[in-house]
């Protein structure tokens, strides 16, 4: 087994980006490292049944130099857990973290995410098996609560359960889940948000290491956070615009590296891209995460429809994204003139 890294892991907490179904792939991480050398990445949630009764070399393979990555598995069965965990421990994975916040139906039938909010005690015997497969640190990222539960109650505990059970750490999505009449896109803006309630439970339990997730729009929000908790998880605005990345490590991190060109990306990508596409990946498979990179910026909108058209055509090569580069290019070029 691998030894334990607590230094590194615990560092890279302090900023990292959620694992996002369909887009954080390795793909998307690969952009994202471009962007942050310090932020921890996620991959999607990946259910212990793919990985156990399926290809686990296609859904845990890693690219070279990725840097820290955490894989979230989604199970409810502590046995099962433990054989994707040890069918992991072949990966470079920083630390192991179990999603109990998913709202999806599909999720629910499957009897895992946000549904195991309303049972700690199966939630605490999944985070012990995983934790008895690896010396790698095991997480669990949860929301404050579920349809009716009382989120003061409820969560404490929760996170008392899975305390006693010796999670590293809590990453906590600080909305409601409503299992019941809304969709998982609606869970994700219609319940309110309640920092304060993850900030008193990060008070109490002062000594475990809790993040916090859910309507962070800005780093400017998220370095609000960093008052109260250990650090900050962004979703969607990091996906949507992915160029703030470039600002985390000088932010979060104390680094001294200017955040990387926007030219300077793409050029990466595009030689990343000729190596993928040599071993048979699609190009619209990498291009699709690199959309709002121009965002803001003139020629933004030529930019994506480059990627999002030109991408999917037969054929489809590099010279795609060096395409879309020069949409923006153009402009800033016709200023200067």
């Amino acid at each position: 087994m691998q030894q334990p890294i607590p230094d590194p892991i615990q560092r890279s907490r302090r900023f990292s980006v959620a694992p996002m179904i369909d887009w954080t792939d390795r793909h998307c991480r690969q952009l994202h490292r471009l962007l942050t050398r310090d932020a921890l990445l996620y991959t999607e949630m990946i259910t212990t049944g793919a990985v156990v009764h399926g290809d686990a070399q296609r859904h845990l393979r890693l690219n070279p130099d990725e840097g820290l990555v955490a894989l979230q598995l989604g199970g409810s069965d502590p046995a099962e857990l433990a054989q994707a965990v040890r069918l992991a421990e072949a990966h470079a994975y920083a630390e192991i973290n179990l999603n109990v916040g998913c709202p999806s139906d599909r999720v629910q039938s499957g009897k895992f995410g946000a549904c195991l909010m309303a049972e700690p005690e199966l939630v605490a015997d999944c985070v012990r098996a995983m934790k008895a497969a690896t010396d790698r640190p095991v997480t669990v990222k949860c929301r404050i609560g579920i349809d009716d539960q009382d989120v003061e109650e409820s969560l404490d505990r929760f996170a008392d359960a899975v305390v006693a059970a010796g999670v590293d750490a809590l990453y906590v999505h600080a909305r409601k889940a409503w299992l019941k009449g809304l969709s998982p896109k609606e869970n994700r803006t219609i319940p309110p948000l309640d920092y304060d309630r993850v900030h008193r439970l990060k008070a109490r339990l002062a000594s475990l290491q809790m993040m916090i997730n859910g309507g962070l729009e800005t780093l400017e929000m998220a370095e609000a956070e960093m008052a109260h908790m250990d650090g900050v998880m962004l979703g969607r605005a990091a996906y949507h615009t992915p160029m703030l990345l470039g600002e985390v490590d000088r932010r979060f991190f104390g680094g001294d590296r200017d955040a990387p060109s926007l030219e300077s990306v793409m050029l990466a990508m595009a030689d990343y891209a000729t190596a993928e596409l040599a071993q048979g990946t699609r190009l619209n498979n990498i291009a699709r995460h690199m959309l709002g990179l121009a965002n803001g910026l003139p020629g933004a909108r030529q930019f994506r429809q480059i990627l999002s058209v030109d991408a999917c055509k037969p054929g489809a090569d590099a010279s795609v994204m060096l395409r879309a580069l020069e949409a923006v290019q153009r402009p800033r070029l016709a200023e200067a003139s």
